[in-house]
């Protein structure tokens, strides 16, 4: 090793032989003076006899983990959640009646033929910032079934970036639907889909982060759960399953580039939910509306304005006419800090609170006006989309 040297450099070789050929002797010496005093004493026959039966020493390692068990856990959650998961062809229309292609993944969320998929998956808008043209024909592969089914588009959200399919068939092996929100950091997870095209393929993976918030090619910010399973072009609109083969999320984008490697995001199930249902029966998503504009006061912005009447939370900057938020007697200027008694600070706060709510759902909400504190209930109506 660097900075040290041995100290059998410093001696004799001369010296150092005739010790070790003395410590060898020396050695088998002791050993048969000690084999004959015990067979004089008769100890050795003792020690024998005493001993005849073998002795079992047991080695305990209570953090031992099984490579099989790992690997019998993947093969089971493949078993169980390949079936549900669909390979999506799509043909697209470019003008001059050129014709261009792309592919994608599904999850099956009804046995009668209900398919849950990425928007962008069906609408040739991908996550390069290209728009692939007009869906003219969309096709479904199933789980070792090469026949190609004929799918229509039931609904499409792209705020969401979320899109509901038909086939006609019955019979289909629906996914089990997980908690997302019950999901911990590091837990095992693993990625289905059809990457590039090669149907029915799976990846492992942990869960790496969750809530991460990256605002996509529209301008809306999505709140994501982060795994180093990889999720590549053509996996979009796949499942992201736990160890016991639920569905957790909607595989949706990975972040690519020279020094990135395993930044791969899906959508949590919890926030496809209401979605799906609402395209399902709706072909629309109903979305709740209270009519504001806001801006946020953070923390930096307080530190600027130390002095002011300013509190951290949502300054509403414009109300629309005859909405809920005029008819609550809110003003342009009031800082909203609770909605649905949740503290907010941005308005992808209160989308996300009243996003869960039903049209005619009465809201509680906190409001600050010129550094007075009030409260008041907001009603919600319907967004016209």
């Amino acid at each position: 090793m660097k900075g040290f040297k041995m100290i059998i450099e410093n001696k004799s070789k001369n010296v150092i032989l005739k010790n070790i050929i003395i410590s060898f002797f020396s050695g088998i010496i002791g050993t048969i003076l000690i084999i004959l005093i015990l067979f004089k004493t008769n100890t050795f026959s003792k020690l024998l006899k005493t001993n005849n039966k073998p002795t079992t020493i047991t080695y305990t390692n209570t953090n031992q983990i099984s490579l099989s068990s790992i690997s019998d856990t993947g093969v089971a959650v493949a078993q169980k959640v390949l079936p549900s998961v669909v390979g999506i062809d799509v043909t697209f229309e470019k003008q001059q009646s050129s014709m261009s292609g792309g592919s994608g993944s599904g999850i099956i969320i009804s046995s009668d033929g209900y398919i849950l998929t990425n928007s962008h998956v069906i609408t040739g808008d991908n996550t390069n910032g290209i728009n692939l043209g007009k869906p003219i024909e969309i096709k479904v592969y199933l789980y070792n079934d090469k026949t190609p089914y004929p799918a229509q588009i039931i609904g499409n959200d792209p705020q969401t970036d979320l899109s509901v399919l038909k086939i006609n068939k019955t019979d289909l092996v629906a996914a089990e639907l997980g908690d997302s929100d019950a999901v911990q950091i590091g837990e095992y997870c693993m990625a289905v889909g059809n990457p590039l095209g090669m149907r029915s393929s799976i990846t492992t993976g942990s869960i790496s982060a969750l809530n991460r918030q990256l605002v996509g090619e529209n301008g809306v910010l999505y709140t994501l759960i982060q795994t180093d399973a990889a999720i590549n072009s053509g996996n979009s609109g796949g499942a992201l399953v736990n160890s016991n083969g639920q569905v957790i999320g909607v595989n949706t984008i990975k972040v690519s580039g020279e020094d990135i490697e395993g930044l791969s995001f899906a959508i949590p199930i919890n926030h496809t939910k209401r979605i799906f249902s609402d395209l399902i029966k709706y072909n629309k998503v109903i979305r709740p509306y209270i009519g504001i504009a806001g801006t946020t006061i953070s923390d930096t912005i307080l530190k600027q304005f130390p002095n002011s009447k300013l509190v951290k939370g949502i300054y509403i900057r414009n109300i629309g006419q005859n909405s809920p938020a005029e008819k609550a007697g809110l003003k342009i200027g009031d800082i909203i800090t609770s909605f649905d008694n949740k503290s907010v600070s941005t308005m992808f706060d209160i989308d996300l609170i009243k996003n869960n709510h039903n049209i005619g759902d009465k809201v509680n909400i906190e409001v600050y006006r010129s550094g007075e504190k009030f409260n008041t209930t907001i009603e919600l109506i319907e967004a016209n989309n």
